[in-house]
């Protein structure tokens, strides 16, 4: 079996740009050097088009610090929201006159319509009532969310006409990916079967702004029309679609595994599976997601499920809402934070990694994913969550023994919901109590980006592999005391950041909790790079990571240089439209494999029989 290695990660959220760990450096600031934190400054700076020739100064990092993590939203007004009004019009002479263009009158005219002609347009006199739709502004009961950073647009950095955000998003998040991998795409490809590629990537809400599924439902009521393009790009998988057409060129196993909030997870067990069973060698998992729309946080709010303005404000006894610290996981709390976000990894079977020389951020144990059986309400948690906390640990014990178990921790789902802070906190306890562990450190990332949606567990990935690279475990810091109904008893959740030890030497492994509407829970073992090459080192013995170690220095160099040269403004965006196009002349075919003219790997056809015993003849 071998194990999927974290060679490369990327992608965008509230607290910015993922890869060269900037959007975790984001959250943890206030404990890194000043030295430390230059290149993230930069970062936004560039990205927030905060600065070109200037220098960083006390006014850029001040305007940063507001433009980022959990915020007033951005992506629209919340005091200006669209609303129209269904009424009834009439005439106090029971007359009514307007004036409209020829291409506007209905087919089918109202029986109570005088319809004329004047100066090549149509005056229309109404005897009696009209049904309208009249405009109007409303101020949306939410105005906290996690949008990405201010002034950033993702779209702006390649030919992106017409697309949904969250596309835009997933092309940005996957090239981020790719540059943080410090190995040339093409360099894969010429060591990979191209079929031995996979992606997998989605969006649990799927597309829905008004380039996508939300422009085609209102077309008809706003007068629009629906363009060839909206349909597919609704589609939940698109981000998987557009990434094998336009960022690398594949042609190997690609879906989306949908599970809500559990979604990142679901897809990333999709990518552990194939890497531990030989089908794929390297897999590209991710999930996009852009739902700071205000239908669809409609939607979330009259279930209860977002922290409202004016829930916040009777929480905090004030008149001011406060919404830097809307999202309080495990303490008094209101609702959940909606954000948007796009985080991707790129897993690589262990042998090809050692081979190239590829960085190793970590590695994947397993995902475990199981439904909570019977239920209340589709919207309310069940027991699912006790499975796969509970075999996330058990392996943990396993890989690491008794001792190394004490050396992880959990980064929660932690979404900011009083029934979360309960019933996850109860899962959490239970299980570090059945497997003898102290004071497990919980930390709940949501607190400073805001909840992803499908993407959640994506966040919280990417900024465990912070903790390995700076040594902090982020705390909860829009918290100041653990509500009266958190199980804690054997827990020790964060309210301030925790130090890890140099590179984060102190914690083995972690465990990404994520529980989704429906009854969708994942929990995934993530070990440490330090575990993941003493791992390595016991089954390839020293004289083989020795050779790695050589390759590597190449690999991280061109890595260190690709993120300098983004947060020096130059990054590179993948986005092949219409490039090397293959059709029925570029496959060659023979009984044994396939050939295609832009792969330099044929794709070998199997010739053994699976089933054989299953196929004996009777003698």
């Amino acid at each position: 079996m071998k194990l999927p290695l974290i060679v490369g990660f990327g992608g965008i959220n509230s607290a910015g740009r993922s890869s060269g760990f900037h959007s975790y450096k984001r959250m943890v600031e206030d404990v890194l050097t000043d030295t430390e934190m230059e290149s993230t400054w930069q970062d936004l700076a560039r990205r927030m088009g905060l600065i070109e020739n200037t220098r960083l100064n006390d006014k850029i990092i001040a305007d940063i610090k507001a433009g980022t993590l959990i915020r007033r939203i951005d992506s629209f007004d919340p005091e200006k929201k669209l609303n129209q009004y269904k009424t009834t019009i009439s005439s106090e002479n029971e007359l009514l006159s307007f004036t409209i263009c020829k291409s506007k009158l209905p087919n089918q005219i109202p029986k109570n319509w005088n319809v004329r002609e004047e100066n090549n347009k149509l005056k229309i006199t109404v005897t009696g009532d009209i049904n309208a739709l009249i405009e109007g502004r409303i101020n949306f009961p939410v105005t906290s969310g996690g949008n990405i950073p201010s002034g950033f647009e993702p779209g702006k950095l390649y030919n992106s006409r017409f697309h949904p955000r969250g596309l835009k998003l997933a092309i940005y998040g996957a090239s981020d990916a790719l540059n943080s991998m410090g190995i040339d795409w093409d360099t894969v490809l010429q060591h990979v079967e191209p079929d031995k590629i996979a992606v997998y990537a989605g969006s649990a809400l799927g597309q829905i702004d008004e380039f996508s599924l939300s422009g085609i439902l209102s077309s008809s009521l706003r007068g629009s029309r629906v363009s060839s393009k909206m349909m597919a790009f609704s589609l939940a998988e698109m981000p998987a679609d557009f990434i094998n057409s336009y960022v690398i060129n594949s042609i190997g196993k690609t879906g989306a595994n949908l599970g809500a909030c559990a979604t990142f997870l679901y897809n990333l067990g999709l990518g552990v599976n194939d890497i531990k069973q030989g089908h794929s060698r390297v897999v590209i998992v991710g999930n996009a997601e852009a739902p700071v729309v205000a239908e669809i946080m409609e939607g979330f709010r009259v279930m209860g499920a977002l922290a409202e303005d004016e829930k916040l404000k009777i929480l905090d006894n004030s008149d001011q809402v406060d919404n830097r610290r809307s999202c309080r996981p495990f303490s008094n709390n209101v609702g959940f934070t909606m954000a948007e976000s796009a985080q991707f990894v790129v897993l690589m079977e262990d042998t090809l990694a050692l081979e190239l020389g590829a960085m190793v951020y970590g590695s994947i144990a397993d995902v475990f994913i199981n439904a909570d059986a019977n239920k209340k309400s589709i919207s309310s948690p069940g027991v699912g969550n006790y499975i796969t906390v509970a075999k996330a640990v058990s392996l943990a014990q396993a890989i690491l023994g008794n001792d190394g178990l004490k050396q992880t921790y959990v980064h929660a789902h932690g979404t900011g919901t009083p029934q979360n802070r309960i019933t996850e906190s109860h899962i959490l306890n239970e299980v570090a109590k059945t497997f003898n562990i102290n004071k497990w450190p919980v930390t709940a990332i949501k607190s400073y980006v805001g909840h992803s949606i499908g993407t959640a567990s994506g966040d919280q990935l990417i900024a465990s592999l912070g903790v390995w690279k700076y040594g902090w475990i982020p705390g909860i810091k829009t918290i100041d005391k653990i509500a009266e109904d958190v199980h804690n008893s054997n827990l020790n959740i964060l309210i301030d950041h925790i130090y890890a030890g140099k590179k984060g030497k102190k914690y083995k492994g972690v465990i990404i909790n994520a529980k989704g509407f429906g009854g969708n829970n994942a929990s995934g073992l993530v070990l440490s790079p330090h575990q993941t090459m003493s791992m390595l080192k016991n089954k390839y013995g020293i004289e083989l990571i020795e050779k790695y170690h050589i390759k590597n220095i190449k690999v991280s160099q061109h890595s260190r240089n690709n993120d300098r040269e983004a947060y020096n403004g130059d990054e590179t965006i993948y986005y092949n439209f219409s490039e090397d196009v293959m059709d029925n002349s570029n496959v060659t075919m023979t009984q044994k494999s396939i050939k295609l003219s832009t792969f330099h790997k044929e794709i070998p056809l199997t010739n053994e029989n699976p089933f054989v015993e299953y196929c004996k003849q009777s003698g």
